[in-house]
């Protein structure tokens, strides 16, 4: 199959071709040619309003549900839902039924992208049914397509169980992510125990959960090395130990989830369920942070953070409502209002490098991993916007920049 790219203009740092436009010619998912003007009859042309080519974009936090709750989302929508937000590689967590816990799981997930624009990475758990006492066959899953190890949104409360993962990872690279939660402290989480949450009666989980478990995080670090991922910081102060743990030299990296970077606390006043999240919205102090966070580079990558939800999940007394927000189609559009468009995909590519996933550039010669959009447009995000099964939004009503057309990548395309 031919593809070519009409004008499209390179959003790349590292390629020769940065803020040019071109035409691209794609032949069985490698590129073959990049000229100002290409001429191919067999080829299906593609051409968009203001069209602009990035590196194909990288979540490290995606949630479905297939397989165990494909009443949230599937596989198949999943991945046409990520490809038309312009997601060609996501991390996908193990939260589903049965647990991405073994082998077969996790060939599993990654046969079921084999022949999609967007490929799967499972995330796989780091214990055992994830209850937190025996590890997983860590060596074994990293063999078979597992490109880290974590129990979705649950601490390592063993530390000795954690120092052996750091230790034992090293032999293989082994990537380990540590939910930054003390659960005995988070009170299952969704709201920050600060003034909202006494004023309204809410129970609460204090940002020093969180400080507490990256604190023990970084100090058995430092004791084993190791490459630490830390997912979701919502408070400065855990930004800051962050910080402090890059500056001696410690393999750590972290990402923020996206809501926390547009919402706080004061979302909760209306005890709108939209708003339930893990991690919490904390305060003002603290999203004007992690902001700067994002734009030093203390923080490496954003995360959608996305996870669908049925509406009967959602749609309860705040109390007892889960917490979680669909993410990947607002993901682009909110970024592009927060950050100018350069630092958006690098936010958007940089993560492929700490996970350790292939980050192909726009070269002739290379396999063609590429999303399109257009960074220009102003909009307010909607329902309609959603291509989710569920559609549990915290995003709805909010303003966004820029338009995603899709992917190319994999030989196949997800394009609207």
């Amino acid at each position: 199959m031919k593809i070519l790219l009409k004008n499209a203009t390179f959003i790349d740092p590292k390629s020769v071709f940065h803020f040019s436009s071109k035409d691209i010619l794609i032949q069985d998912g490698i590129i073959s040619a990049i000229d100002d003007e290409i001429f191919d009859d067999e080829a299906k042309k593609i051409s968009y309003s203001n069209l602009h080519i990035s590196r194909g974009w990288f979540d490290s936090s995606v949630c479905f549900g297939e397989p165990g709750y494909e009443e949230r989302e599937t596989l198949e929508n999943g991945l046409k839902t990520a490809g038309l937000s312009g997601f060609s590689q996501i991390a996908l967590n193990p939260n589903t039924n049965p647990i991405t816990d073994n082998q077969t799981a996790v060939g599993y997930l990654k046969n079921a992208a084999s022949k999609s624009a967007t490929q799967i990475y499972p995330i796989a758990s780091f214990s055992k049914n994830q209850e937190g006492k025996h590890l997983t066959e860590l060596y074994d899953l990293k063999q078979n397509g597992a490109i880290a190890f974590g129990d979705f949104k649950k601490p390592i409360e063993n530390t000795e169980l954690f120092k052996i993962a750091l230790l034992y990872a090293q032999r293989f690279k082994g990537l380990i992510i540590s939910h930054p939660s003390d659960s005995s402290l988070g009170n299952n989480g969704g709201v920050h125990e600060g003034a909202v949450s006494v004023k309204n009666g809410m129970l609460g989980s204090p940002a020093l959960s969180e400080v507490l478990q990256v604190q023990r995080d970084i100090a058995v670090l430092e004791y084993t090395g190791g490459h630490l991922h830390i997912p979701y910081l919502s408070c400065s102060q855990s930004l800051e130990l962050i910080h402090k743990a890059k500056k001696k030299g410690l393999n750590i990296s972290c990402s923020v989830a996206l809501a926390n970077l547009l919402f706080t606390e004061d979302q909760l006043d209306d005890f709108d369920t939209s708003f339930k999240l893990d991690p919490p919205l904390r305060t003002e102090t603290d999203r004007t942070s992690l902001r700067q966070g994002v734009i030093d580079g203390t923080i490496d990558m954003v995360t959608s953070n996305h996870e669908p939800l049925n509406i009967e999940l959602k749609h309860l007394e705040f109390e007892y409502a889960a917490t979680g927000t669909l993410g990947l189609e607002a993901m682009f559009g909110i970024l592009s209002t927060l950050f100018p468009t350069e630092k958006v995909i690098s936010i958007l590519t940089k993560g492929k490098s700490i996970f350790d996933i292939e980050n192909s550039p726009i070269e002739v010669g290379q396999k063609a991993n590429i999303t399109l959009f257009n960074p220009n447009g102003n909009d307010i995000f909607k329902e309609e916007h959603i291509f989710s099964t569920s559609k549990n939004c915290a995003f709805i009503d909010s303003p966004t920049q820029g338009i995603v057309y899709g992917v190319i990548n994999n030989a196949q395309t997800t394009l609207k």
